[in-house]
């Protein structure tokens, strides 16, 4: 076999998001003739915990750990935060009634010394580390994935110390990322991220984007074609079924983290009006809102009288999710209403069309999730302010659901999106990186 070091920071008993890209493609570059070799933290302080990852991680894959130092802790008992709750993305504080000079002067701190981000420190330590390990155990080619996009800087010192064909895979954008306006950057710090951020794009023996939109957005950066491949799903077929076992309640159920910038006020806005006008849909109606919720998107559910119609499930174990969307009538994808919307392509969607049930975007009409929605016949996608339309489209759902008339999708589109198959994608870069 062929070998791949794969430098992540964000690997089991990690949960969320982050982790799920490449847990899934290690665990199918083996029928492709790779195997992986995955450099990742040895004691991260992950935002989620999820143990049963740990069975999905493939018993080829050799697992290299190190040490890392996190300033999250300091950060923590600077600002009184308990040290069992998480910190967000980039430090931005989401409620803005919990600001003060100390939230301000650490995201301060964070925009300007920790450049690229708080891992900074893991990069010097794990070059030197693995310089030493690839003499004795070289591999065929190294792929980094950001962020945090110091993973990138360490395989970037690789590829110029050791030659090593490097890909460069983004998950989330770097300066392009919806909160970077919001890091108090001093010209200085502005010009040192875009600095790395180039050296990064242009270096990379190809760089990939998890959509078309963010790939373009890393051309216009210097990145030389950027390829996509797309997340996806990674459902057994025995998890699967034509026939569910739906909720008796109408219900809509989003998965994953709702921050501030998915607070969908027009939605909240338009279930509360449905509920007004129909007593029996308030009666059916149920919201499942399963994952971290900010406390923002609590006060407008609250502020439209929806409180009695909304549960909110912290968190469920990841082999437990499949469960509950094919239990739900329908499913909720909320697109962050930042500049950079039309690029966002959350795990999740294709975990919601693996479902088959059927999918309420509310987001950008011409952007990546509703062009994977069109082209899979998985739902409808409705703009940010378009109220009228969402109760349109919700009204539209209720009554098929009334009439035990909501579709299962059987679109043959939506296997083109499975884990396995886009590992192959993967593996044609890899093949053309090491040519």
């Amino acid at each position: 076999m062929k070998r791949v070091l794969i430098i992540t920071y964000y690997w089991p008993p990690s949960g969320g998001s982050g982790v799920q890209r490449w847990l899934k493609m290690s665990k199918y570059l083996p029928d492709y003739g790779w195997q992986p070799v995955i450099y990742t933290t040895e004691n991260a302080e992950y935002p989620i915990v999820d143990t049963t990852l740990e069975n999905e991680v493939s018993p080829i894959a050799e697992i290299l750990r190190r040490p890392i130092f996190e300033p999250y802790t300091f950060y923590k008992k600077f600002l009184g935060i308990k040290k069992e709750e998480t910190i967000k993305a980039g430090f931005i504080q989401e409620d803005e009634k919990k600001e003060n000079w100390k939230s301000r002067f650490s995201l301060w701190i964070r925009g300007n010394l920790f450049i690229p981000d708080a891992r900074r420190w893991w990069i010097k330590p794990s070059v030197r580390y693995l310089k030493r390990y690839l003499k004795e155990h070289p591999v065929d080619a190294i792929i980094s994935t950001g962020p945090p996009h110091s993973m990138h800087l360490i395989a970037m010192h690789l590829k110029e110390d050791l030659g090593i064909p490097w890909i460069a895979d983004f998950r989330d954008p770097w300066t392009d990322i919806d909160y970077y306006q919001d890091l108090h950057l001093t010209r200085r710090s502005d010009r040192k991220h875009h600095k790395l951020e180039h050296k990064v794009l242009t270096k990379a023996d190809k760089v990939v984007a998890v959509g078309w939109d963010m790939a373009e957005g890393l051309k216009r950066l210097g990145a030389n074609d950027p390829a996509v491949v797309p997340n996806g799903y990674d459902w057994d077929q025995e998890q699967t079924t034509q026939n569910p076992s739906l909720s008796d309640c109408f219900t809509l159920t989003h998965i994953g983290i709702i921050g501030a910038n998915r607070n969908e006020h027009q939605l909240w806005q338009a279930l509360s009006e449905l509920a007004h006008e129909n007593e029996k849909f308030r009666c059916n109606l149920k919201v499942k809102l399963i994952g971290q919720v900010d406390q923002t998107v609590l006060r407008s559910i609250n502020e439209s009288d929806l409180q009695e119609n909304v549960e909110v499930i912290p968190y469920l174990p990841h082999n437990q999710v499949f469960q509950a969307q094919q239990s739900s009538q329908v499913l909720l994808l909320l697109i962050n209403n930042t500049p950079n919307a039309k690029g966002i392509l959350t795990g999740k969607l294709f975990e919601y069309l693996a479902s088959g049930r059927p999918i309420l975007c509310i987001g950008p009409v011409n952007g990546d999730a509703a062009r994977i929605i069109t082209s899979t016949h998985g739902g409808i996608t409705v703009g940010f302010t378009d109220k009228e339309k969402m109760k349109s489209v919700i009204n539209d759902l209720y009554q098929k659901f009334l009439s035990n008339n909501l579709p299962f999708n059987e679109s043959s589109e939506i296997e083109q999106f499975s884990r396995k198959a886009l590992t192959g994608d993967v593996v044609k870069i890899l093949g053309q990186a090491t040519v």
